[in-house]
């Protein structure tokens, strides 16, 4: 799993929790493990507003971008932050934080 992100000035706080290839996003579950390879889910068709891009699966990575509330004033790594190439099961720590 490939996590990219768009960052956004807003307030709010992300939380997300990874269990395979399953997101649980603000306590909401999307699966996405029957997604084949080669396969994408346009953008906008997720019903997450979290999940701003197409999720596609490329060469069996799940790749997906993800807004990303920031402070004003938040650190050079949350504002422009680095994909999360293949994070553990549990929740997702993201850049900055």
């Amino acid at each position: 799993m490939i996590i990219s992100f768009s960052p956004a000035i807003m307030d709010g706080v992300l939380a997300v929790t990874r269990s395979g290839d399953a997101l649980t996003i603000d306590g909401e579950a999307y699966d996405f493990s029957t997604l084949p390879d080669g396969a994408t889910i346009p953008a906008g068709e997720v019903p997450s507003d979290w999940i701003t891009g197409p999720v596609e699966r490329i060469d069996g990575d799940l790749h997906l971008t993800l807004l990303l509330p920031c402070r004003y004033d938040a650190p050079h790594e949350r504002l422009y932050p680095q994909p999360i190439v293949d994070p553990a099961d549990g929740p997702i720590v993201f850049p900055g934080d």
